[in-house]
């Protein structure tokens, strides 16, 4: 091909070069790919799905590419980037449950290794084996020992937390989880700056990985994992001043107008149902009191999403200055659903050990030094239309916003919606195609591996198919008993207390995506198919029954109470043995009751 061919051409030959069956060989200039990961982001957080936080640099890699209006991730934050950076399911990459969530009962167990096993290779591992240089900065929540950590999964260069969240402005932990961070940089403890801000410290870190490598000629792989919006929720005043007396219409007036929105962008379709969550209390019947509190709490979580928007604009606008933007692919994505567990609402214990760690003021709301959460109210409003939140296998915990863009490719046009079901396990073969690198089919580097499930999603990037899963192929997935089936149009699921009564239950989730309309016993014998299906995925992936009582947030508090909270009281014996003596009790009546 002739080097006077315009970029644009060429990358656009590219792709199309990809899509033929069977022709894997690498382009001239192979593209960038950089992954832009959010944290607990609901659906409508983002304005070009329907919301109205300002994030107009994510919007303008919208108006460039194309929006997945039915993409689907886990329920929790570790076990979709699992299946991200592998493109297995989450169980056999070793995440049937994450390390804050697992009971005592399954650790260890096949599946349960509650880190990135040995067993699945990255996304990272294969690209530089295909001459990709490979970086990582941010969340990873993969592993913590040398051998987990994204050094030895196939990064170049990483700073990675790996934990499941931490303070954004100083090197301090989550403090109701976690007694110390566990920041490394290349496999190493990292010493961070005394004062930063984590999107702009994610953001600096991989510009400067990135420009380390610019003399290689290599293309790249920049893996950009954000803390925003984990809890503590937290952002730059100027940032959380800007939504000032903006949420104090209460959430349910909120999730109402992201309904609007989703349906004006095409993201949802006109006229989509939607419940009122039974945790969304009424607005009009809380004290002054708590809605100054609970806006402001929405408030600081807008001002932190736009904070992370400005620092994926500024990673954008160096791509432009050093020339590699037309020639990038971008993917943003969020984790999962938004969140609705409150340190605030857990109990007296976790109000009383949040008051001791932090300053919980409400002028104080998303401020260094507070504990800012943004609750089940709001949480549905970041959601809407969707039913549920993270931690549920509801789709306001699965399905999440997701674009992707290559800003110099014409087969991509910018603006488009793709409504067919897609899965995060999609997502490595699909980047790996359009590097031109062969996706792994159970072998790698000589030795056996987990093979891929996900398909390459290139087909509905250019609009030439409406889906890329078969009608008829079945998709398991489970996460701390809350499971689902996906098949076609139609979504088999189960949540199990607090978030849902175990009971199975059938949508049509491409016509009813906020699952108003049970189908079970209008379509039963597609409902009982489905349970089959689900049956053999749970015996082909080994997955465990949950312990009876066992609740996802219970098990955190309990998990948390055990390695970090009961250490702490013991420290002021002996007024702390008799707590933690009572606090035992406390857990164990409350599951007796669960099982009643």
């Amino acid at each position: 091909m002739s080097p006077k061919r315009p970029a644009a051409v060429l990358a656009a030959l590219t792709l199309l070069h990809l899509l033929a069956p069977g022709t894997h060989a690498a382009p001239a200039k192979r593209p960038n790919i950089v992954i832009l990961l959010a944290d607990d982001w609901g659906f409508s957080d983002v304005g070009a799905f329907g919301g109205e936080i300002a994030t107009p640099n994510i919007d303008a890699l919208a108006a460039k590419g194309v929006r997945f209006s039915n993409f689907h991730v886990a329920g929790s934050c570790s076990p979709t980037r699992a299946m991200l950076q592998t493109g297995v399911i989450n169980h056999r990459a070793g995440l049937g449950n994450m390390p804050e969530t697992i009971p005592p009962e399954h650790q260890g167990k096949p599946g349960y290794d509650a880190h990135l096993n040995n067993r699945v290779v990255t996304i990272a591992d294969q690209l530089r084996a295909g001459g990709y240089r490979t970086y990582l900065t941010g969340k990873w929540h993969l592993g913590h020992t040398p051998d987990s950590l994204p050094t030895a999964r196939g990064y170049d260069h990483a700073l990675a937390l790996a934990q499941s969240g931490a303070d954004n402005f100083e090197d301090k932990p989550n403090l109701l989880l976690y007694d110390r961070t566990e920041w490394s940089e290349d496999g190493k403890p990292a010493k961070l700056p005394a004062r930063f801000y984590s999107s702009t410290l994610i953001v600096d870190r991989m510009i400067r990985y990135i420009d380390s490598g610019n003399a290689s000629g290599k293309p790249f792989l920049a893996s950009v994992n954000f803390i925003a919006n984990h809890t503590p929720l937290q952002a730059p005043d100027a940032d959380i001043a800007a939504y000032a007396g903006r949420y104090t219409a209460g959430w349910t007036a909120l999730r109402s107008q992201r309904r609007a929105g989703a349906i004006a962008r095409g993201m949802m379709p006109a006229g989509v149902a939607m419940v009122t969550m039974n945790t969304s209390a009424d607005w009009s019947k809380l004290s002054d009191q708590e809605r100054q509190q609970r806006a402001g709490a929405m408030a600081a979580y807008a001002g932190m999403a736009t904070a992370m928007d400005r620092e994926i604009g500024r990673l954008v606008a160096h791509l432009k200055a050093i020339g590699e933007y037309e020639n990038s692919i971008f993917v943003f994505l969020s984790d999962n659903g938004a969140e609705a567990t409150d340190p605030m609402a857990m109990g007296a214990f976790a109000r009383w050990n949040a008051h001791y760690q932090y300053d919980q003021s409400i002028a104080r709301q998303g401020r260094p030094g507070s504990l800012t959460a943004q609750g089940a109210g709001f949480a549905s409003a970041s959601v809407s239309p969707l039913r549920g939140y993270k931690f549920t296998a509801s789709e306001g915990g699965l399905r999440v916003p997701m674009i992707m863009a290559w800003p110099g490719n014409p087969a991509i046009r910018g603006g488009r919606v793709a409504t067919g079901f897609a899965h995060v396990t999609d997502m490595p073969p699909t980047l790996l195609a359009l590097a031109g690198v062969m996706p792994q089919q159970g072998v790698f580097a000589g030795r056996r591996v987990e093979p891929m499930i996900g398909l390459n999603l290139s087909p509905m990037l250019i609009g030439s198919a409406p889906s890329v899963h078969p009608a008829d192929r079945p998709l398991g997935y489970e996460l701390s008993g809350n499971a689902v089936l996906f098949k076609g149009d139609y979504k088999l699921v189960k949540n199990l207390p607090p978030y849902g009564d175990a009971r199975w239950r059938l949508y049509n989730i491409s016509a009813d995506p906020g699952e108003t309309d049970d189908l079970s016993r209008a379509d039963p014998e597609r409902f009982s198919v489905m349970q089959s299906d689900y049956a053999a995925f749970a015996k082909a992936n080994q997955v465990l029954p949950m312990p009876e009582g066992y609740t996802a947030p219970d098990q955190i508090f309990a998990n948390a109470l055990r390695t970090l909270l009961i250490p702490r009281l013991l420290e002021l014996w002996p007024a702390g043995a008799i707590l933690v003596v009572a606090l035992a009790t406390l857990i164990r009546w409350r599951r007796r009751r669960a099982t009643r």
